[in-house]
Parts: structure tokens; sequence; C-alpha cells
């Protein structure tokens, strides 16, 4: 894996912030509103009365103080409870093109290269917009790039998984200058109308640039990749082309995004720690050797376990720095989040692990050592 390093990484964040108190206020209504009109049928016991939001809840429950999200007014409509997101004509460039093109040309900059020289492009989010034509292939248009480009998604891990296939591309030599982009909106896939969901999600969008190692070059050298999934339920998403066929109709509402949370906790810890345990012993490594763990940022609870797990103790606050407080999660994209905010101030030769985790199960990490 030394034959493959990540020269610049870039960042789109939404023009839209929403605070846990804004959130708070649009839900409740919302849910007093459900509560009236479900009453008769609450009172039969057919239905259960839907909690009020708190803030101490979200805080208790995530981290989560602030979330950005694409756009902001129909989010908190208790009407609506959803983006406004206008429709494009096919001659324009789609949202997650524009978010994606804005994110890649910041890791180019960083990286020193130009759009002319990327020859391979992968898109890994939680939810595209469309089945095709690939966003990823039309982002290579936008940005004049050459070779190839496809999409693929393992949910939240999308970003670690994408970022082994553009290594493997490096390795293999069937790329010269990849990038991998992550354009999450997650406001338009999250269930704002309940308590347990409403403040999970945040939009933002990632970009990594991969290329072949150069000692003389700054930049992480990727010391070796490592995947695991493992069959759940706990983390669902049905929102597809079928639904219409279906026999049984459900609303979109019912479709999208849902979770077994404790569950999820429970299951998922313990195996994240031990899948950086045993990639780390695979390298040669130990974790005391780390520097850094740039975590996926879905719950504040669950990064604080794995690392603790890993390390043997409670980390420093730059151990495994945290973004949600600010972010939310923002699925495959939170990772990355931490690592471009987070990694200039190590010297050459510290150690760094990049791991994300979500739905499938699975798991994605990647050992990175700084020029």
């Amino acid at each position: 894996m030394a034959n493959a390093m990540i020269t610049g990484s870039g960042l789109w964040t939404p023009d839209h912030g929403i605070t846990n108190a804004e959130l708070v206020e649009s839900l409740t209504g919302a849910v007093q509103a459900w509560n009236a009109e479900h009453a008769e049928e609450i009172e039969r016991g057919d239905l259960e009365e839907r909690d009020l939001p708190s803030e101490r809840f979200i805080v208790k429950a995530s981290g989560v103080q602030h979330r950005y999200v694409i756009e902001k007014t129909g989010v908190l409509d208790p009407l609506r409870l959803r983006p406004h997101l206008p429709t494009r004509g096919e001659e324009e460039d789609s949202i997650q093109c524009e978010i994606s093109t804005q994110a890649i040309r910041q890791a180019l900059d960083a990286a020193g290269r130009d759009a002319s020289e990327v020859d391979a492009i992968i898109v890994g989010c939680s939810n595209l917009q469309r089945a095709y034509p690939a966003v990823a292939v039309e982002v290579q248009n936008a940005l004049g790039a050459s070779g190839w480009a496809y999409d693929m998604n393992v949910a939240c891990s999308s970003a670690t998984f994408a970022l082994q296939a553009a290594v493997d591309a490096i390795q293999s030599g069937s790329a010269t200058c990849a990038v991998v982009v992550n354009p999450e909106i997650t406001s338009a896939h999250n269930n704002f109308e309940l308590r347990d969901y409403h403040f999970i999600f945040g939009d933002a969008c990632t970009a990594l640039v991969i290329e072949k190692h150069e000692a003389s070059r700054p930049g992480w050298r990727v010391l070796g990749t490592r995947l695991q999934t493992q069959f759940s339920n706990n983390i669902r998403n049905d929102f597809g082309f079928m639904n219409r066929s279906e026999d049984e109709a459900r609303e979109p509402h019912e479709l999208v995004f849902r979770q077994r949370g404790r569950k999820v906790f429970r299951d998922v810890c313990p195996m994240v720690a031990e899948h950086i345990r045993t990639h780390l012993m695979a390298e040669g490594r130990e974790t005391a050797e780390l520097a850094r763990m740039w975590l996926h940022q879905a719950n504040l609870g669950m990064n604080q376990l794995i690392s603790k797990t890993v390390l043997g103790r409670v980390p420093e606050a730059d151990e495994a720095p945290v973004i949600l407080d600010e972010y939310a999660n923002t699925s495959s994209a939170g990772s990355v989040i931490a690592f471009h905010k987070f990694n200039e101030d190590l010297p050459p030769g510290a150690l760094g692990m990049l791991c994300s985790f979500g739905a499938g199960y699975s798991i994605g990490s990647v050992i990175l050592e700084k020029q």
C-alpha cells in the first residue's frame, strides 16, 4: 500500500445551519398537531402518543448541537419537514454534481493538481439522487476530467470503501490521479417527523485526491486498507424505484432512514474497536503509535467508547477529534470532515487511522502516515 497517498482534501459546507433550538421548536408544533389529529386512536391504544422533542435529549443522545442543511425553510416547516429542492432540468448540473465539483476543486488546489489531470472519480454516498446516468460521470464531465467514473453506496462507510477502490486503482496503474467524493444530502432522506431521528443528520460533501506515493511530496501515505461487512437490518432505508410497484404502498417518510439505535450501539462499537486493533496488528503497528483517529461521526457516545477501547484509556480531545457538535451525522462525509479539519498539525511520521462504520453493518479503515 506504500505506493499510494492522499495529497489533498476538500469540504463543501452548506450556507444554512439549524440549531437544536430551531429544530425542537419546529417539531414541537408538528408533534402536537399529530397527537391532536390522532387523539381517538391514541385513546383506544391503536397508536402511541408521540413524545415532544427536547434540546437536552438531543445533546444527551448524540452530542449534536447544530447541523448544516442545503435548505432550511422546508425542514423547519412543521407542515413539510423536508428541504425544498427545486427540480433541475436535464441540461443543468444536478445538486450532487454541483456540490461535488466544489469539494473536488478545493481538494485539487490542496494537491496542486488540475482537474484535467484526474483520470478516475468515485462518488460514494448513502443516497444517490438518481439511478443513472452515474453522478460520477456527470462530475467527470463538469470537471473536464478523463478516464473513468462510477457511483457506489455502502452507506456511512462509502468514503473508506471508495478510498480502498481508489488506492487499488493507483496500485494497479488503472489510474494516476483518483478522486473520491462524498456528496451527502442527508436532509432529504431523514425522517424529521420523529423525535428519535429528526436531530441526527446534516448535509456536507467531502473529497480526497489519491495519487502514487512520492517521498518528496507532502500528504498522507496509505499504509493499508481493510473492509468488513456483516448483514444487519438495524439501520435501514427502503426508499427506491420499486416502491411504486409494491402491493402494500407506504408513505415516503415511512421508507427513509430508521434504526434501532441502542442495538446498533451495542453491536457496532466492539466490532469497530476490534477491526481497528486487528488492522493495526496486520500492518505490524501498535495502538500506542496512533497519533489520531478520524472516526465516523455518528454519535458522540460511540466515538468515545470506540476510541477508549482501542487506546485502553480515555483519549485526549485531539486524538479522536469530533465535528458532530457542528455538523451532526453527515454519513460517509463525517470521518473525512474530521480528517480535513484536523490533520495539518501533525508532524511527519505521525500515524493516523481513518475509519467509518454504519449500515450493512459495514466497517472500513485506512492506516495513514504523514509525509
